[in-house]
């Protein structure tokens, strides 16, 4: 193995702590660089979920606290840890890293790559949209879907040459047998001969959750021995819970609360709902694709550059509880069309959506920008 000296060192700065798909990226990206390229370390804003899930696969984390985009403390510290750790690029990730992130960058003379995961709220003011505008000429911009950069430079302004496309991406996932999926449906109480169908993501308003939960009674009409599970935390469980038993449902959902063991989870399942009102680019939905499941999803964001309608699962209109329950109640009526469809994607996602597919893409990137800055 080369030594520290003779790596390229890549410092990844995140907006957000986690759980959620864009830590996961980062988490995945970072310790899967080629080690006898490069190495890698990361810095928060804040402790969380990614400093733990990161150190325990052997990234080095810091974490500098920051009082918003004008803290020249921030800066000067941030400037310090590039010195010391002979940073030779940044990856930042999500709007208040990569608008910091490339002033600092900026200053230290150091190459950065912006990555964008998603639409919230960076278009809806002007101040962002200047902010992006202005890091999209001094970085390199990416976003994570060809839906996602058609919005950035349709909203923000951002002139098209001046944004990459690189597709997150999943590693294969550990194999769950048969005595592992008996387990786990013990362990969540789930009854014998149903079929499961289940959400992976946090309970936040855009995730659509309610919807899904406005179709269980017109499936269960259909397909009464159907049981849901609903994996994540957030602000929305005590209503969804609420919701659930005013549908008299409750007894066929479970919330699950935050897992540490997804891909067991995606093992019991039959189907895969995703009824976001937005998204860059799901990392659950990927992650639902490799373990061989087939996906119900909302038609917005990158879902479609995902899901081919009617091969790998069903695209639904987003808000529509009722295409929701025909294509579930489609798909448990059809276990031989759900397998295919679980089969095709599964190779779909190993395939153009593999975690090595994405860290080749900006091990290229990374170069290129080194490169360029000598």
């Amino acid at each position: 193995m080369p030594c520290e000296s003779q790596l390229q060192t890549i410092l990844y700065l995140s907006t957000s702590s986690g759980p959620g798909g864009a830590e996961r990226v980062i988490s995945n990206l970072s310790a899967s660089l080629d080690p006898a390229r490069y190495r890698a370390i990361l810095c928060l804003f804040r402790p969380g979920w990614i400093q733990e899930h990161t150190e325990n696969r052997g990234v080095r984390t810091y974490v500098i606290p920051t009082q918003g985009m004008f803290d020249w403390r921030w800066v000067l510290r941030v400037k310090r840890l590039l010195k010391d750790e002979h940073v030779d690029l940044i990856h930042a990730h999500e709007f208040d890293a990569n608008v910091q992130g490339t002033f600092v960058a900026a200053l230290s003379g150091v190459p950065l790559v912006a990555t964008v995961h998603g639409k919230n709220y960076f278009w809806e003011k002007l101040r962002r949209r200047l902010a992006y505008q202005w890091v999209s000429r001094n970085a390199t911009m990416v976003a994570v879907s060809e839906n996602l950069k058609q919005f950035i430079v349709e909203k923000v302004g951002v002139d098209s040459g001046h944004v990459k496309v690189v597709y997150n991406g999943v590693d294969l996932l550990p194999h769950c047998g048969p005595a592992d999926i008996d387990q786990c449906r013990k362990e969540l109480d789930l009854p014998t001969g149903d079929q499961i169908v289940g959400v992976v993501g946090n309970l936040y308003p855009v995730k659509g959750h309610q919807y899904l939960i406005a179709a269980i009674p017109a499936v269960l009409a259909k397909c009464p021995n159907t049981t849901f599970i609903f994996a994540g935390r957030g602000q929305l469980e005590g209503e969804l819970k609420e919701q659930a038993h005013q549908l008299g449902v409750a007894q066929k959902v479970r919330f699950l609360g935050l897992r540490q063991d997804i891909p067991r989870i995606l093992a019991v399942l039959h189907a895969f709902v995703l009824p976001s009102l937005s998204e860059g680019l799901s990392l659950a939905i990927l992650e639902a694709m490799v373990a061989g499941k087939p996906v119900i999803a909302t038609d917005v964001g990158g879902n479609p550059e995902l899901v081919e309608d009617s091969e790998t699962g069903y695209l639904v209109p987003s808000q529509n509880s009722q295409a929701l329950a025909d294509r579930l109640i489609s798909l448990l009526m059809n276990r031989d069309r759900a397998l295919q469809f679980g089969k095709v994607g599964q190779l779909r996602a190993q395939g153009q959506f593999s975690l090595r597919t994405m860290v080749r893409e900006y091990q290229a990137i990374y170069d290129q920008c080194i490169e360029a800055r000598r």
